[in-house]
């Protein structure tokens, strides 16, 4: 399995000078060949190949005057830019085609030196070095200072230098790194994800949210009213602009951690994990908009999904339109929708349920049914690579046992 290890890299003033050129002639190269394609259709002509791009945008473009700066950079970097140009086109044909499933894909679009991110990758061609001091060796960038949180498990086929909105460097490696499969263990689980509490277990456990940006909301507002009191353009407003980003950042990497430990015990606990495959987009659009992207569901199941399949676990998502909050999880009976603020009901046959603990065992009993095929032998899902920020960690997050109380989404 392929996984990403993140490590924050601490440039020195000469660097962040190289890795600034770097970023600008990615960007660069990638909307040369954007605007070379966009050209050449408007024009009738036949689609630019990759090879003919490459020639037009980097071979060629160093010998113009206009374009001979390009020399100054790792050509593996302007390679890896028509690369991603190249995925996107690809990503969106796909779409436009029905080849690809989700959400429709737009064509690439142009971009910009003002992007709040920007990223350069290196791959093995480009000769990049970890060295016996700690430092990353990267070609025409020189010896970066990285903070090791731990050692990687196995040589880097590629690192990715990135710096983010807060003005922050991280090197993010990819690793082909073996699973680790866990002891058996004795007990499957379903899990209800809601508002009021993150995650209810069907063992009855219930984990509170820690609404990491609800508890960040007046530091934020003051910060973006800082924003606002700023002239455009001024020194100052790009000061107040990097303290909001910074703050953010916070929010965001502890929430990763905080889930990060998370899925790791439920996945150490557990030998099969069911979840119910929320739409996180629709109900982005809904007036819980802040609550369920404050909550980050998406993240979490992803999380699990890696983490199970490293560890030699069962993980599976049912239908998200299963009436797991209408049936008795005691007698099977379904007893039609409920408003939000119906928390507990008793069913016919006498049983009194817990909304939530309800639908967290009925997503456990669809689960198990799903994962059984006509032979009655179990279906092991297909193994995934990890997320990009797998190793990401934060020492200081929230423990997943505060109480906090609220409304509860389906």
């Amino acid at each position: 399995m392929q996984l990403r290890y993140n490590y924050r890299v601490y440039p020195v003033p000469e660097q962040q000078d190289a890795l600034a050129r770097a970023f600008g002639c990615a960007r660069v190269v990638f909307n040369d060949g954007l605007r070379a394609r966009q050209e050449a259709r408007k024009a009738g002509g036949p689609y630019v190949s990759d090879g003919d791009l490459s020639k037009r945008v980097i071979t060629e473009a160093k010998k113009t005057p206009e374009r001979q700066w390009l020399g100054e950079v790792s050509a593996v970097v302007l390679q890896q830019a028509l690369a991603d140009l190249n995925g996107a086109y690809r990503n969106f044909f796909a779409s436009i085609t029905g080849k690809r499933k989700g959400r429709k894909v737009d064509p690439p679009r142009f971009r910009s030196r003002k992007d709040n991110r920007q990223a350069i990758r290196f791959t093995a061609n480009a000769r990049f070095k970890v060295l016996d001091n700690g430092r990353l060796r990267l070609p025409k960038i020189g010896d970066l200072a990285v903070r090791w949180s731990r050692a990687l498990p196995a040589e880097p086929t590629s690192v990715t230098l990135i710096k983010d909105a807060a003005g922050r460097y991280f090197a993010s490696f990819v690793v082909a790194a073996p699973d680790q499969p866990l002891p058996p263990a004795g007990s499957d689980v379903g899990i209800d994800l809601g508002l009021t509490h993150f995650a209810v277990l069907s063992d009855g456990s219930k984990i509170a949210a820690p609404r990491f940006l609800r508890r960040a909301a007046r530091k934020l507002r003051r910060l973006q009213q800082d924003v606002s009191r700023k002239q455009r353009g001024s020194a100052n407003r790009a000061k107040a602009v990097v303290k909001v980003a910074k703050a953010h950042a916070r929010v965001a990497d502890t929430r990763r951690d905080w889930q990060h430990k998370l899925s790791a015990t439920i996945i150490r606990d557990n030998q099969a994990v069911y979840v119910e495959d929320l739409c996180v987009v629709g109900l982005g659009r809904t007036r819980l908009a802040k609550s369920v992207h404050d909550a980050g569901w998406s993240q979490f199941v992803r999380m699990l999904e890696y983490k199970a399949a490293r560890a030699g676990r069962t993980f599976a998502k049912i239908d998200r339109f299963a009436p797991t909050s209408q049936t008795c999880s005691a007698c099977g009976r379904r007893d039609g929708p409920k408003p939000l603020n119906v928390r507990s009901w008793t069913c016919r046959c006498g049983s009194t349920h817990d909304r939530d603990v309800n639908a967290a065992i009925n997503v456990l009993a669809a689960g198990r049914a799903e994962s059984l095929n006509a032979c009655g032998a179990q279906v092991r899902p297909v193994r995934v690579p990890a997320q990009r920020c797998e190793a990401g960690i934060r020492p200081h997050a929230a423990s997943f046992t505060r109480s906090v109380e609220g409304i509860s989404a389906e």
